[in-house]
Protein backbone atom coordinates (compact mmCIF):
# COMPACT_ATOMS: atom_id res chain seq x y z
CA UNK A 1 0.00 0.00 0.00
CA UNK A 2 2.93 2.33 0.11
CA UNK A 3 3.60 2.76 -3.36
CA UNK A 4 -0.34 3.75 -3.81
CA UNK A 5 0.20 6.48 -0.72
CA UNK A 6 3.15 7.96 -2.32
CA UNK A 7 0.99 8.22 -5.86
CA UNK A 8 -2.03 9.66 -3.87
CA UNK A 9 0.06 11.74 -2.36
CA UNK A 10 2.38 13.32 -5.91
CA UNK A 11 -1.07 13.73 -7.33
CA UNK A 12 -2.36 16.05 -4.81
CA UNK A 13 0.53 17.89 -5.10
CA UNK A 14 0.19 18.07 -8.85
CA UNK A 15 -3.69 19.42 -8.23
CA UNK A 16 -3.03 22.09 -5.54
CA UNK A 17 0.23 23.36 -8.24
CA UNK A 18 -2.31 23.44 -10.69
CA UNK A 19 -4.78 25.16 -9.05
CA UNK A 20 -2.58 27.66 -7.46
CA UNK A 21 -1.24 28.40 -11.10
CA UNK A 22 -5.14 28.75 -12.31
CA UNK A 23 -5.44 31.46 -9.60
CA UNK A 24 -1.99 33.21 -10.72
CA UNK A 25 -2.68 33.18 -14.05
CA UNK A 26 -4.73 36.30 -13.39
CA UNK A 27 -2.08 38.48 -12.00
CA UNK A 28 0.17 37.49 -14.98
CA UNK A 29 -1.20 39.81 -17.73
CA UNK A 30 1.80 38.55 -20.58
CA UNK A 31 0.91 34.39 -20.00
CA UNK A 32 -0.89 33.03 -22.77
CA UNK A 33 0.17 36.47 -24.75
CA UNK A 34 3.45 35.98 -25.84
CA UNK A 35 4.73 36.49 -29.57
CA UNK A 36 5.23 33.15 -30.20
CA UNK A 37 1.29 32.01 -29.43
CA UNK A 38 -0.59 31.56 -32.16
CA UNK A 39 -4.24 32.93 -32.41
CA UNK A 40 -6.60 32.95 -36.06
CA UNK A 41 -9.37 34.23 -35.83
CA UNK A 42 -12.29 33.94 -38.45
CA UNK A 43 -15.61 35.04 -38.93
CA UNK A 44 -17.12 32.27 -36.11
CA UNK A 45 -14.15 30.71 -35.60
CA UNK A 46 -11.09 31.14 -32.81
CA UNK A 47 -7.85 28.94 -33.28
CA UNK A 48 -6.23 29.86 -29.97
CA UNK A 49 -2.88 27.82 -29.91
CA UNK A 50 0.05 29.40 -27.01
CA UNK A 51 3.18 27.58 -28.41
CA UNK A 52 5.24 29.83 -26.77
CA UNK A 53 3.65 29.67 -23.02
CA UNK A 54 3.74 26.10 -23.50
CA UNK A 55 7.38 26.02 -24.15
CA UNK A 56 8.23 28.29 -21.38
CA UNK A 57 6.06 26.39 -19.16
CA UNK A 58 7.63 23.09 -20.34
CA UNK A 59 11.37 24.45 -19.26
CA UNK A 60 10.90 25.87 -16.18
CA UNK A 61 9.10 22.50 -15.09
CA UNK A 62 11.84 20.32 -16.56
CA UNK A 63 14.21 22.81 -14.56
CA UNK A 64 11.82 22.40 -10.96
CA UNK A 65 11.76 18.48 -11.47
CA UNK A 66 15.53 18.33 -12.48
CA UNK A 67 16.36 20.67 -9.04
CA UNK A 68 14.48 18.42 -7.45
CA UNK A 69 16.05 15.21 -8.45
CA UNK A 70 19.63 16.11 -7.61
Amino acid sequence: MAPFGKLLIFLGLILVGAGILLFLTDKVPWLGRLPGDITIKRDNFTFYFPLATCLIVSVILSLVIWFFRK
